[in-house]
């Protein structure tokens, strides 16, 4: 499941310097540690990857002003870092990846170096990551003294060679078909758009599907390091970029300096990818409720009902409603789970989607319809959503064998659906073109401490539904000395840009003194937001 989700579809998951001294390219090429059960040809790109960041290295990265169309304002400067598409052949075709930057705002000797991002995905630019400087975000103020930050686009994102799997208009198109089948008719339907979904993604970008890994964009990052003319990394990561983090940490481990990960994807290989988001299901049910129980306990401010059941009647009402007869002709079931999802990913959506929510039932239809309707006109918009699903697609797709039985497909969603009706239909048809996937799936990366490991923060709240809470505790076994905060009752994915003093503080303090508490912690929640 993505959580940089286009309300325009149905996601179920749902951006230094030239000179370098001869220290810094012995810390370019040094070669990542190899796990234990490497297979063959990982030794060849362990041995591309450290090619390639020498290289970035002695080229660094020629700062211009952004692009005006990419909406990063003075001072953040944009550039370009070369990458290998496949690191077994470093010397084979290359990718361009834009990457951007704005400079630490404290003194010359309070400077740390770069801070590098990830907001997850896959398929999220981190381009708008500097940007927490120019708007200044009070979060953000104290580590920006200290860091450069740097955002980037992923392999097959945005500007950096960007991957499509359909005509991104049609993409958008609604209504869609309900997600939750009545009948055996419904299923054959859904299994063909799978299935041709797929098609689409090597008839339109056949060349790049088999290099979209989560290997090779953490990679990728390394190079991004080296062509920064940083030694180590310091890195955040979020959401799935929790997982380009572990895998990060697996292969360099000795090329990390610090490293935040908040809202974590269980890296166990197990869990890569089917059984995540078959996980994801159960806990975005709970998530919902927590968001129905609130707007119950703000009946005065939404007149929705003063109980959860109340809410979830007028819920599936409305579901009812729009099957039989799409709102505004646009609006059907799958929009409405497009736009309602985001209530039970952030808390940032809980009064924007009871307001719409509200509005309709006391018959104002067409609020509700501007909220969950795609906007066709918006081009540029669409294109950035399709290009986001199919990197979403190719990256989980390609990092781990999916089962092609669509009897287990069929058999585990059902079941599901019984007890946590809320997305599991839904993310199933998502996930589904991964069983007839046209190019090599992988056997994920075992995440695991190796040497030069540096100690690591983990942060996590124990209600995300996107990343369940258990993830974070399985990543915490893996990295031998990382810390553990958890912030208790609460369920916003992503948890260091919110407001929680207990958090924010310990945050600053590992970046800025690279100081972690003596044992893990737990935090109250942030606040509950406010009608």
């Amino acid at each position: 499941m993505r959580d940089n989700r286009p309300k325009s579809r149905l996601l179920a998951l749902g951006s230094a310097g030239a000179l370098v001294t001869a220290t810094l390219i012995a810390g370019a090429v040094s070669a990542p540690a190899a796990s234990a059960d490497s297979r063959h040809g990982q030794d060849r790109e362990a041995r591309g990857a450290a090619i390639a960041a020498a290289r970035a290295a002695k080229a660094g990265i020629d700062w211009q002003d952004c692009p005006a169309d990419w909406g990063l304002e003075k001072p953040i400067k944009c550039g370009w870092v070369s990458v290998p598409l496949d690191y077994a052949k470093p010397y084979g075709k290359q990718i361009k990846l834009a990457v951007d930057r704005i400079g630490n705002t404290g003194t010359a000797e309070e400077r740390q170096g770069a801070l590098v991002y990830n907001p997850g995905g896959p398929g999220g630019s981190g381009l708008r990551f500097p940007r927490r400087v120019v708007t200044k975000n009070a979060i953000w103020a104290n580590v920006a003294k200290a860091y450069d930050f740097v955002g980037f686009d992923p392999r097959g994102v945005g500007h950096s060679a960007p991957i499509s799997c359909v005509d991104p208009q049609e993409f958008v198109k609604a209504p869609k078909a309900d997600p939750v089948p009545d009948t055996e008719a419904d299923k054959t339907a859904q299994r063909k758009l799978a299935r041709e979904y797929a098609e689409g993604c090597a008839e339109r970008s056949g060349a790049m599907l088999p290099h979209m890994t989560t290997p090779n964009t953490a990679r990728d990052l390394d190079v991004i390091r080296a062509a920064l003319g940083e030694k180590k990394l310091n890195y955040l990561g979020v959401s799935y970029g929790t997982y380009l983090g572990a895998v990060y940490g697996t292969l360099f481990p000795g090329h990390l300096r610090r490293m935040i990960v908040d809202s974590v994807v269980n890296p166990s290989r197990e869990n890569i990818w089917y059984q995540a988001n078959l996980e994801q299901d159960i806990a975005f049910e709970g998530r919902w409720k927590d968001w129905e129980d609130w707007v119950a306990a703000n009946d005065a401010a939404f007149h929705l009902g003063t109980t959860r059941a109340d809410v979830q009647a007028k819920w599936l009402e409305l579901r009812a409603t729009a099957k039989k007869s799409p709102l505004g002709g646009v609006v059907g079931p799958a929009e409405l789970i497009s736009f309602f999802q985001s209530a039970p990913y952030y808390d940032s959506s809980w009064v924007p989607v009871a307001t719409a929510f509200s509005k309709y039932v006391a018959g104002d239809t067409q609020a509700l319809v501007d909220a969950a309707a795609p906007d066709l006109s918006d081009t540029a918009g669409n294109i950035s959503a399709e290009n986001g699903n199919a990197v979403y697609t190719a990256v989980e797709c390609a990092d781990a064998k999916w089962p092609t039985s669509w009897r287990k497909w069929d058999r585990d969603n059902t079941r599901l659906n019984k007890d946590y009706p809320f997305m599991t239909w839904a993310n199933a048809w998502m996930n589904l073109p991964c069983a007839t996937w046209p190019t090599k799936q992988l056997t994920p990366v075992d995440v695991k401490t190796h040497r030069g490991l540096p100690q690591l923060l983990i942060v996590q709240s124990t209600r995300d539904a996107a990343t369940p809470y258990p993830g974070a505790v399985e990543l915490h076994q893996r990295f031998k000395g990382s810390r553990l905060i958890t912030e208790k009752d609460a369920g916003s994915h992503g948890v260091t840009s919110l407001v929680n003093p207990c958090i924010n503080e310990r945050v600053d303090n590992y970046l800025i003194n690279g100081k972690l508490d003596t044992a893990d912690v737990t935090c109250a929640p942030h606040a509950t937001p406010k009608p």
